[in-house]
This record gives structure tokens, C-alpha cells and sequence, in this order.
């Protein structure tokens, strides 16, 4: 019977220096989840609650019904060879004429009076915009304004209390975080596709034909399944929120081939509220040029990392050079927000008006200085 009571007494001893020994070699990163030290080597355990799982039925239950199918009708300008009576009695080789051409896309509401964001790219050289919503009712549309340098459109239909999917903070998102596309790909209305965020500031290739072509862009990349016809559509995060407007696919058939891009909710928002309350566009600029800092900038210029951007020339004029910056600085920093390349100053600055002042930093013979600047 002792030896039973002393076996136990041994085993709980144990068990409390065992306990002992995982708490004083147990840590917590900046997220809370516990760091363990074995052998001189940190590992990470993550504890997933419930609603950590990848569910999506809150958040396509909430958002289908404000993503809308639109239809576009447009005039396109076409020309054809001529036949040969043509070509003997006037003298002409090609014939032009138009000949009219029916489009279509997505659109997410985003003010319950019937205002909708779509691509700039959807609704271009439309003579009538038609809309459907999910309950198959069908509304002529306005357009209020575009801006083809963020591919954003604002359009317009007269109703009220429609269903809004509201906007999320995209500079929040995280590498890895599920999404989900909803859209009308081929008139299939109310598809939905789930994916994760793949990447961040993503750049597409400048057009061969227009490569001096202004664009904003800081894509978000997902694995989100989208096709022709989810251009203008949400891409939403669990919660039912916008995080950015789908509109295009790297693609060699025109189809999904694994990846596709969405404009950030932050960048949807500036452009939606300049449009909704101007029709146009006030777009602030810093005035510089710039290129994204290699190894051998860094190295030649003694920076501790390749983040910021080099900055190549810039007009005398330029917001830029009135707060005393200069060309060959380093830009890193713009209104508290890291610079990671230049489709990050193109966000960050896009975020601005004309008139606003922020601070930002560069990095000038290995130190660091902040300049006020005024945008214009």
C-alpha cells in the first residue's frame, strides 16, 4: 500500500518538473501562439479556434445578393477589306463601317441608393449599361465616372435599400488569408470561388502598344478561380467585407489558368468616393521617378536592405522638390507606411488629395530624413 502511495507521489513530482521545465522554455511570439526551445531550436504550435477554420457560408450568404451581372452595348469601329468592284469603281482597298456589340461583366453595390463599382475595362465605350441583380431584376444604368488609370467605374441604378457588401482595410490582408470571388463568369450568375491571397503590389505588364501607359497598380494575386465575365465582381474576406474588385487573369486561352488579380478595397474607395462625389478623379502626385533599389543600389549606397525605391528625377516643381527631396534619394517612408516598391509610393500617394500634406522619409548619404511634403 506505501509503495503504491510513494509510486503515485513520484509520478506527480515528475510531471509537475516536467510542466515546469515546458513553461520556462516556452515563449510567445508577437501573434501570442507559444515558441518553444528544444535543442536550441525554435518551432511555433498554432491553436486554430473555430472560427479560424476556412467557413465561408457567412460570407457568401451575405455578399451574393450585392454583386450584380452588367451588360453593356457598344458601337465598334471595324474594318473590311473591299471586294473588287469596290476596289475598280472608287478606288478603295478597306471599307470602315460600325456594327454594334454586346458586353458583360460584374459589379459589387456599395451604397444602398443603387451606386455600383465595376471595371473601368467592362463598361468602356458603352451607349447603354443594363443591370441585373441577383433576384433576376433588371435596371438601366448611368454611368457616374471612370478611371482607367485603377480600372475603376462607378455606375448607377434608381433604387433604394438595396444590399451593400461594406469595404475592409486591404492593407490589412495577409499572405495566406482565404478570399472569395464572386461574379457572373460565361452568364453563370452568383458563381463563387475561394482561394487565398497569394501575393501583394502585384504589377502587370505594361501594354506593347501603349507602354508609356499611366496606371496605378497594386494588385492583389489569389487563386481564386475567376473567367471572363467576374471582371468587376468581389473579392471578399471571410467576414463578408470587400477587400478588392477582380479584374483580370494572366492567361495564354483567356481563361483561369491559376491565378488571377483584384484592385485593393483601399484604392476602390478613394476612386469610388472621388467619383460618386465629383465625377472625376482628384489624384495627388509626389513628381518623382524612380526605380526599385537592386543589390547593387543597396550596396553602392550602403543600405541595410533592397526596400524603398531609388528615386531617378523629378520636376523642379514637383511636390517632391519643394520639401527639399532630391534626386538620388532613397525613398522608404510615406505617410508612416513602408515603401516596398513603386507600385507601393503609387498606392500610398494615391491614397492622398491634392493639397494634403504627409510625411516622408528617405534614406540620404546612410541617414535617415523626414521632409513635410504638400502633394499637388
Amino acid at each position: 500500500m506505501k509503495k503504491g502511495i510513494i509510486t503515485i507521489l513520484v509520478a506527480a513530482l515528475a510531471g509537475a518538473v516536467s510542466a515546469y521545465a515546458v513553461v520556462k522554455l516556452t515563449d510567445r511570439d508577437a501573434s501570442g501562439n507559444p515558441v518553444q526551445i528544444e535543442g536550441g531550436t525554435q518551432f511555433r504550435t498554432v491553436d486554430l479556434s473555430n472560427d479560424e477554420w476556412p467557413d465561408f457560408t457567412f460570407a457568401a450568404e451575405t455578399c451574393v445578393d450585392a454583386v450584380v451581372y452588367v451588360k453593356v452595348r457598344a458601337t465598334q469601329q471595324v474594318v473590311s477589306n473591299a471586294g473588287p468592284l469596290f476596289r475598280f469603281f472608287f478606288g478603295y482597298e478597306t471599307i470602315p463601317f460600325s456594327r454594334e456589340v454586346q458586353g458583360s461583366g460584374s459589379g459589387v453595390i456599395i451604397r444602398e441608393d443603387g451606386y455600383i463599382v465595376t471595371n473601368n475595362h467592362v463598361i468602356a465605350g458603352a451607349n447603354a449599361i443594363e443591370v441585373t441583380l441577383n433576384n433576376n431584376r433588371t435596371y438601366p444604368a448611368r454611368l457616374v465616372g471612370t478611371d482607367p488609370a485603377t480600372d475603376v467605374a462607378i455606375i448607377k441604378i434608381e433604387e433604394q435599400g438595396l444590399p451593400v457588401i461594406p469595404f475592409a482595410d486591404s492593407d490589412k490582408l495577409r499572405l495566406g488569408e482565404w478570399v472569395l470571388a464572386i461574379g457572373s463568369p460565361y452568364d453563370l450568375r452568383s458563381t463563387i470561388t475561394a482561394g487565398i491571397v497569394s501575393a501583394k503590389g502585384r504589377s502587370m505588364p505594361k501594354d506593347p502598344n501603349n507602354p508609356n501607359e499611366f496606371r496605378i497598380e497594386s494588385f492583389i494575386q489569389t487563386d481564386a478561380a475567376v473567367n471572363p465575365g467576374n471582371s468587376g465582381g468581389a473579392l471578399v474576406n471571410k467576414e463578408g467585407k470587400l477587400v478588392g474588385v477582380n479584374t483580370a487573369i494572366i492567361s495564354q486561352t483567356g481563361s483561369y489558368a491559376g491565378y488571377s488579380f483584384a484592385v485593393p478595397s483601399n484604392i476602390v474607395k478613394r476612386i469610388a468616393d472621388d467619383l460618386m462625389d465629383y465625377g472625376t478623379v482628384h489624384r495627388a502626385k509626389l513628381g518623382i521617378m524612380m526605380l526599385p533599389v537592386n543589390d547593387e543600389i543597396a550596396k553602392e549606397l550602403k543600405l541595410s536592405s533592397v526596400n524603398g525605391v531609388y528615386i531617378t528625377d523629378m520636376a523642379s516643381d514637383s511636390a517632391a522638390a519643394e520639401a527639399g527631396i532630391k534626386v538620388g534619394d532613397v525613398l522608404v517612408e510615406i505617410g508612416g507606411s513602408k515603401v516596398t516598391g513603386a507600385s507601393s509610393v503609387q498606392e500610398l500617394v494615391n491614397n492622398f488629395h491634392p493639397g494634403d500634406r504627409t510625411e516622408v522619409k528617405v534614406i540620404r548619404g546612410g541617414e535617415a530624413l523626414s521632409f513635410e511634403v504638400v502633394l499637388k
